[in-house]
């Protein structure tokens, strides 16, 4: 059954519908490409992409407002596939399955992609009405935002000729966002040294779940817990209080995401079987007090199992521990300019194993370019020292704030008009792609806002309703008051 009949506006939950129905993880974008071509094409509409796979969609002025200035409205495409583990989804294949509760959507187990279907729909809402008057409209839609801001790195210089650029990837409304953090991601590689495991241990699986995740960005600060932290503190205690013998490590998914889950494959002597089950239940306990007011849901648990063959040499197990437990993370430092505001951050994305090899991806921002190479080789050193290989994704700048912005003072008259209260306007830490934008397009004038949408980059990511019509309505009026 279609959720959303009784949602407005109409035509935006309309398309964010179908939207739903199509798969787009990042770098297979290729079924929603075709479909906003379609959409374009079916429209009547100027429509093109580049050899990327970013679609550009063009719309004439409505009558008397043909010579407006052109405004490109901007989102990407692609989004984040996060899934309970409990969940059977595949993302390539599935549809998306929302449903309405308590003022909010949300999936079924899944990511939503609201980051950023719900900017998509916006656009393809204003592409096809008849009715809502405006001035020429560039809609940009790019590919690959999530793992590597691809389709901006690509865009090439004169995809589009708009000089008034509307971001549509922004996640808190009443708030207008005119800069944003830049980042760059570090990746430590270590050669996995084992050995055969002798007579005499018994098997446990040891699983941390239940936590919220969401953003490395923008939700980094909310006091979340990280599961591969909480699961690499019991492995060091256990190591030492119970000679605990690791034989598999597995947390996280996403660079750009909080870890929700992590589990490890370990070893205890017969005589710790017992022991180390006390140990694990004193340490939940702890833990829970500890993220009490933001982990309602999180749990710790410890399970026998069969024995593995092989387990981590004694020497490379302290190393991994060691590492992990020194890598910093969360918030590194405040803003010293706007207050409330993450300047700089690391997120311990994931620990995987992958053949003979065990990697451990993590994520720096910072919207002060020397504070993020910094904390970058910070986290670089402590894996170096470890003995690992570590290599740096190239990276993408910040969006520095413009506070002279004519699309920013416009839409921050329109809020009030609209809504009798005035909008905070500050920069994000969450990473948009606005910054490669003015390397290419150095006079562009940007702007970025959006409805509420919590749990991004999770399983746990929700839409509120009410903010997605102040988000369509505050859209329009600032592009009728573009002259």
């Amino acid at each position: 059954m279609y959720p959303f009949e009784k949602l407005e506006p109409v035509s935006i939950w309309k398309y964010f519908y179908e939207i739903c129905q199509i798969p787009r993880p990042s770098k297979k974008e290729e079924k929603i490409i075709d479909y906003l071509k379609k959409v374009g094409q079916t429209l009547g509409l100027d429509t093109k992409s580049d050899k990327i796979g970013n679609v550009l969609i063009s719309k004439p002025g409505t009558k008397g407002k043909e010579d407006w200035p052109i405004v490109v409205l901007q989102s990407h495409v692609d989004m984040v596939c996060e899934k309970n583990s409990d969940t059977q989804h595949n993302f390539n294949l599935d549809p998306i399955i929302p449903f309405v509760e308590d003022g909010w959507v949300k999936a079924r187990g899944t990511t939503l992609g609201a980051d950023d279907g719900i900017g998509i729909a916006a656009q393809l809402a204003l592409l096809a009405s008849k009715t809502i008057e405006h001035g020429p409209l560039e809609c940009l839609f790019t590919v690959d935002e999530e793992t590597g801001l691809t389709g901006a790195f690509e865009l090439q210089q004169g995809f589009f000729k708009g000089k008034t650029l509307i971001n549509l990837d922004s996640e808190d409304e009443g708030e207008l966002f005119i800069g944003c953090a830049g980042g760059i991601d570090t990746i430590a590689t270590f050669d996995v040294e084992s050995e055969i495991l002798k007579e005499g241990f018994f098997a446990v699986r040891i699983d941390v779940s239940g936590l919220k995740g969401g953003h490395s960005g923008d939700d980094i600060n909310k006091g979340l817990a990280c599961a591969n932290k909480i699961l690499v503190q019991f492995l060091d205690q256990a190591e030492v209080e119970h000679d605990l013998r690791i034989a598999t490590i597995d947390g996280g998914n996403l660079r750009n995401a909080i870890a929700r889950e992590a589990y490890a494959i370990a070893v205890v002597p017969m005589s710790q079987k017992e022991p180390i089950r006390v140990s694990l239940n004193v340490f939940f306990a702890e833990i829970q007090h500890e993220y009490k007011q933001t982990e309602s849901k999180l749990k710790i648990s410890l399970q026998s199992i069969d024995i593995p063959k092989m387990i981590f040499s004694k020497k490379f197990q302290s190393r991994i521990i060691e590492s992990l437990m020194a890598c910093p993370h969360g918030v590194i430092e405040m803003s010293r300019e706007m207050a409330g505001m993450v300047e700089t951050s690391t997120n311990l994305a994931s620990v995987k194993i992958e053949g003979d090899k065990l990697i451990v991806t993590t994520s720096q921002r910072s919207s002060v370019e020397s504070a993020k190479t910094y904390i970058s080789k910070s986290v670089a050193s402590v894996f170096e020292l470890a003995g690992a290989t570590v290599v740096h994704s190239d990276g993408y700048p910040g969006w520095a704030p413009n506070v002279q912005s004519k699309i920013m003072a416009i839409s921050k008259s329109s809020y009030i008009e609209l809504f009798k209260t005035e909008p905070i306007v500050r920069a994000i830490h969450a990473g948009l792609e606005c910054g490669l934008f003015l390397e290419k397009y150095p006079d562009l004038d940007m702007v970025s806002f959006g409805p509420t949408i919590r749990g991004a980059h999770s399983p746990d990511e929700r839409i509120n309703i009410e903010t997605v019509r102040k988000f369509w309505d505050l859209l329009i009026h600032v592009l009728q008051r573009v002259k």
